[in-house]
């Protein structure tokens, strides 16, 4: 078992919550002197306050800038169109 107080700010995590959970890319955005700020990368993206204290099952790996940058590429390139709406009113 794991806590959150071993990861970094502005780092990309792959992590199990639980023993029985599903792999999860978070990422550190914010610390505070108890918490940390995680947003998550599961369907849809979600964000929440963690206690430094609260566990993880497991830290699978810190993710390399190059590695996230494949990743939002490959992910994001085909649903980039679906958050932006052409304006046809001409």
């Amino acid at each position: 078992m794991y806590t959150y107080d071993l990861l970094e700010t502005s780092c990309y995590y792959l992590v199990k919550e639980k023993e029985d959970s599903a792999i999860n890319m978070i990422k550190v955005a914010v610390e505070s002197d108890h918490c940390l700020f995680i947003q998550r990368f599961d369907k849809p993206l979600e964000t929440c306050w963690k206690l430094k204290k609260d566990t993880l099952h497991d830290i699978i790996e810190c993710l390399s800038d190059e590695a996230v940058k494949a990743w939002q590429q490959a992910h994001y390139q085909d649903n980039e169109d679906a958050y932006y709406e052409e304006d046809t009113d001409e």
